[in-house]
């Protein structure tokens, strides 16, 4: 069932399951928007138009620490770069890490909003380029201020120990292992439990998205490095064409998801680029294929890049070269494993969604992609019981139209991204608290 059928199903009852059931979760729906007027619809504004660039938010780390502070939470600044990890200690019980990841995106955005943002920065490699919060994390850490404020007002409801992370670099999934490799438990302690969402534009406000499952799969970045013979273009006989042996091994490659994995588990291989040559009459010595490559389990990842060197390997060896001269398959440190919800905590937690603001919140629409996130790194060794959620972001009526044949609704990562703030960021606020509340309580 593709999307806009499935959310055809839930548009009934959309409006049904998004006021709370029961006055106490009206009540908490009143302190949340209560927050969201008096400090987080401004606070919103201001991360969205001064985004910054993964491993640069300078800016951005610095007013998310200081709001944490202010609200009583212990803040250590600088980890892994410009992470945060903020601590907010209340007696006996359990540790709970819940983390916000903070960067921007090097797009231009032309969304169109009249909070749009014109930011600059300078790139790691010396550029000036625009900067968009093209994925949400604007939404994200607003959040995270607004779960700070709603769990430090409610101390009397839970004990133990709240641990809040503010993020860098998730869009180029370096910033967790670099605050994992700043001893990040070591220093702060090991959660007992970890949570994180992320907004999604694919999915109507005031729906929350949860499995028991895979929200995310792993994601490796893998280079081919194919060294030929050079020569003439009038005399190929007299070398080895990287061109052609690199085209084989693409061609190749199309045949490893289909042939190694069983027919019923996803797996995808994207050669991206493939760089070869200088002029039209000069046989290369060298060429170099760039791939994606995304899997949904540690066993499936170990058969696509084994995959994927036996296709490189043996495309070298048909095309005569030695053992010493077989492409270089190199598998880079920014891979990432999938994202694997805890069943029961993921079960315990979405039973209490379905409680707090009725039957129906939660959406169950078809996962049509593979996209990636760094969060596991946090909870795979370790392992520590996780759950990875998502909310809404799109108004309703913005599926409508599309499929009337309006306006598509933006992907993220477009410089038409967009998010509709007020509900995201309050049903993010809600949704959190009434989780941690939960594990938290006393």
């Amino acid at each position: 069932m593709n999307f806009l059928r499935c959310f055809a199903l839930f548009l009934t009852v959309f409006f049904s399951v998004s006021m709370p059931t029961t006055a106490a979760a009206g009540a908490m729906s009143d302190e949340v928007k209560a927050v969201y007027d008096s400090k987080l619809k401004e606070l919103f504004l201001y991360f969205h138009q001064n985004p910054e660039l993964s491993t640069m938010e300078y800016k951005t780390s610095a007013r998310l620490a200081d709001e944490l502070a202010a609200l009583g939470y212990t803040v250590h600044r600088n980890v892994g770069g410009t992470g945060i990890v903020a601590l907010l200690e209340n007696g006996e019980g359990p540790l709970v890490m819940f983390r916000a990841d903070m960067d921007g995106l090097p797009v231009e955005e032309k969304s169109g909003l009249a909070y749009a943002s014109r930011a600059k920065q300078i790139d790691p490699n010396g550029n000036e380029v625009f900067v968009m919060h093209a994925c949400g994390h604007d939404v994200h850490i607003t959040s995270l201020v607004g779960t700070a404020q709603l769990m430090a007002e409610k101390r009397d409801q839970w004990q133990g120990t709240l641990m809040l992370i503010g993020q860098p670099a998730e869009e180029r999934v370096l910033g967790a292992a670099a605050m994992m490799a700043d001893n990040l438990w070591q220093r702060f302690g090991q959660p007992d439990y970890a949570m994180a969402f992320h907004v999604t534009s694919a999915m109507p406000t005031g729906m929350i998205g949860a499995s028991s499952d895979s929200p995310y799969s792993g994601a490796d970045t893998v280079d081919i490095y194919i060294t030929g013979v050079g020569a003439h273009g009038a005399s190929p006989h007299r070398g080895v064409d990287p061109i052609v042996l690199g085209s084989q091994i693409v061609m190749g490659l199309q045949t490893v998801v289909s042939r190694t994995l069983p027919p019923r588990r996803p797996g995808v291989i994207t050669v991206g680029a493939f760089h070869s040559g200088t002029k039209h009459n000069i046989i290369s010595d060298a060429a170099h294929l760039q791939l994606t490559v995304r899997s949904e389990s540690p066993e499936d990842r170990t058969l696509l890049l084994d995959g994927i060197r036996r296709v490189a390997e043996n495309m070298g060896r048909v095309a005569g070269l030695p053992d010493e001269l077989l492409p270089d398959v190199v598998v880079s440190e920014e891979s990432v494993p999938p994202t694997l919800n805890d069943t029961v905590l993921a079960e315990r937690v979405m039973a209490l969604w379905n409680g707090h603001f009725g039957e129906g919140v939660l959406f169950s629409g078809e996962r049509l992609g593979m996209g990636a996130e760094d969060f596991p790194i946090f909870t795979i060794d370790p392992y520590i019981p996780s759950l990875y959620f998502a909310v809404g972001g799109t108004p309703p009526e913005d599926f409508v139209l599309e499929k009337a044949g309006g306006p598509p609704v933006p992907s993220h990562h477009s410089p038409l991204f967009k998010i509709e703030p007020d509900a995201s960021v309050t049903l993010g606020v809600e949704a959190s608290v009434t989780a941690l509340l939960d594990l938290l309580g006393s």
